[in-house]
Formats: C-alpha cells, sequence, structure tokens
C-alpha cells in the first residue's frame, strides 16, 4: 500500500513538473494571447474583492480584539498597533488571503477546464488549430500570478483598517497614533518578502488548478475530484512555500 502510494506521488509529481515546464515553453515560445489574459484578470482579481475585503476586514478586526487582553495582563497595551501590523503584514493576511484565492480561483479553474476536457471542447480547440494550452493554461497562470499579490496588498491595507477599528473598540487609539506606530514598525524587509512570495502563491495555485481541470478524466466525476483535489493541493503548496519564504528571509536577516 505505501509503495503505491509514494509511486503514485512520484508520478504526480513528475507529470505537474512537466506540465510546468511546458508552461514556460508555451509563454516564450508562442504568441500570449492578451485579450483572454485580460479577461482572466478581470474574472480573478475583479470578481474576488468583496470576498478578500471582507475576510481581511474581519482578519484585522478579530486579530486586534484577541490580542488586547493578552498585552493588557502584560501591560503592553500601547504596542497592540506595532505587533497586530507586523503579524498582520509578514504571515496572516498574505497566507490567508492566498488560501481563499485556492478555495475559489483554483476550484474554479479546476472545474472549468475539467467540464472543458470530459465534453471535449479542449480536443476541438486542437484540432481546429487553436493551441489550448496556450490559451487556457498560459493565460490563467499569468492571471493568477499577477493578481494575487494585488489582492494581498488591498487585505493588507482593509485589515490594518479592521485592526485599527478593534484597538478602538475597548479603547481609545487616535487615527494619527495608531498609523504612525504601524509605519515606525514597519520596514521594508517585512513588506518585500510578504509580497514577493505571493507571486508564488499565484503562480502554483494557476498551475495546479489548470493540470487538475487540464487532465481531467472520468465525466462529470472527474471534474468534482478535479476542482477538489485543485483546492487541497494548492493550499498545502501555500503552507509548504510559507514555510520555504520564512525560513530562507530568516537566514538572510542573519546574514
Amino acid at each position: 500500500m505505501s509503495f503505491n502510494f509514494i509511486n503514485s506521488f512520484l508520478e504526480e509529481v513528475g507529470d505537474v513538473s512537466r506540465f510546468t515546464i511546458r508552461f514556460f515553453i508555451e509563454l516564450f515560445k508562442t504568441r500570449f494571447e492578451f485579450k483572454e489574459f485580460l479577461r482572466q484578470c478581470f474574472y480573478i482579481g475583479n470578481k474576488s474583492i468583496g470576498l478578500v475585503i471582507i475576510t481581511a476586514f474581519i482578519m484585522g478586526l478579530v486579530i486586534t480584539i484577541q490580542s488586547r487582553p493578552t498585552l493588557v495582563d502584560f501591560g503592553a497595551e500601547a504596542w497592540l498597533p506595532k505587533m497586530v501590523s507586523v503579524s498582520l503584514i509578514r504571515e496572516i493576511a498574505p497566507v490567508i488571503t492566498a488560501l481563499i484565492c485556492a478555495g475559489k480561483i483554483g476550484s474554479g479553474i479546476g472545474a472549468e477546464l475539467g467540464s472543458m476536457k470530459v465534453t471535449e471542447q479542449i480536443d476541438a480547440m486542437d484540432v481546429s488549430g487553436t493551441n489550448p494550452y496556450n490559451y487556457l493554461v498560459v493565460t490563467r497562470v499569468m492571471a493568477t500570478t499577477l493578481m494575487i499579490p494585488f489582492l494581498v496588498i488591498l487585505a493588507d491595507t482593509v485589515s490594518l483598517y479592521g485592526a485599527y477599528l478593534g484597538a478602538n473598540i475597548h479603547g481609545v487609539v487616535s487615527w494619527d497614533l495608531f498609523w504612525n506606530q504601524v509605519f515606525d514598525t514597519i520596514v521594508y524587509s517585512d513588506i518585500t518578502p510578504s509580497i514577493l512570495k505571493t507571486y508564488f502563491f499565484g503562480f502554483f495555485i494557476g498551475i495546479i488548478g489548470c493540470y487538475k481541470g487540464f487532465n481531467s478524466k472520468k465525466g462529470t466525476e472527474g471534474v468534482g475530484q478535479s476542482a477538489n483535489s485543485a483546492v487541497v493541493i494548492s493550499s498545502l503548496l501555500v503552507f509548504i512555500i510559507d514555510l520555504l519564504a520564512v525560513q530562507i528571509t530568516d537566514v538572510l536577516n542573519i546574514n
């Protein structure tokens, strides 16, 4: 049983690797479908803004409310804006936003391409002379790679505003004092790694969603499996990438 699992896992890794290599070959080799890319940017970015804003606002509000009692016990309530802002910018807002995108965007891509696969629309595009990989995969992966960092920046801003409101529920913190403490605490070494890793989040969310949809099988049942596995694998990769980013950043800061 364990041998079969390891064998299946290694085969899956190899297939995803070949799929990723083909992406870079198609990206630089064939004509880029710019109109489809813009349409996917609108779908991925604009259609996700509402969910990201609501989640980020509640996230900043709740984390601030939950953190305040602990700081009060140690007489460090004045550190609340600093602590919350660093936590949100470095880790919480990028990771939670990426997980939301993995669930919403990754499953959507997997289901959409899976439906096209099982209904033979992809085969029809190939027969008609259109490059389905370039049109369907390259545009979607590029759109997720570009738009998820923008969504994370939006989530950072909204979550900090939620944190400001949370700080004023049981206390009084002026607008100027809150933002002065935030900007005095956050430095480029906090912002740059948190934004750079979101490009990798977006890339792998797009790649996994497209891979699962592009290789969907077993009819309509396979479409559901593709969407489900795209979410699971994308979410797992988000955590793995975040772990690697934290380790790399820690090493660079030490050196």
